[in-house]
């Protein structure tokens, strides 16, 4: 007599654990991937601040007052990031940036005698909240 050998496969429950394995690991790793990218866009505001920062310089140098248009900075910001010039004058200049992703977190910054935008608090200093 022949015995026919049945090839074995996986089980339903061996399945569900599996499943459960993977979606265990993705609820631990969405979070940080999505952390990560977050932090990835608030250094791109950051970065954007600073170089307005350096071309508001080297406008004023030319011009002796800062501005409020961007295009007068020959600024190209990054992808996706905001940015308001609130003031800008003889005195100083103030900004505020954000990128909608990380959205409500804004980045701002101001120099010299421009009033302050929220969350700055000091004199070219970028603060973010």
């Amino acid at each position: 007599m022949r015995t026919h050998r049945i090839g074995r496969g996986f089980t339903l429950i061996e399945l569900l654990v599996v499943m459960l394995i993977i979606g265990v690991l993705a609820s631990i790793a969405v979070p940080k991937y999505q952390s990560t990218k977050n932090r990835a866009y608030l250094s791109n505001i950051r970065s954007d601040l600073r170089n307005i920062s350096s071309r508001q310089e080297e406008y004023y140098n030319s011009n002796e007052t800062y501005t409020t248009d961007l295009t007068k900075l020959g600024f190209d910001g990054s992808n996706g990031v905001k940015i308001t010039l609130v003031e800008g004058n003889q005195g100083g200049w103030s900004a505020s940036a954000t990128h909608p992703s990380v959205f409500p977190m804004v980045c701002a910054v101001y120099f010299g005698r421009a009033a302050p935008v929220a969350p700055a608090s000091e004199d070219r200093v970028i603060d973010c909240k």
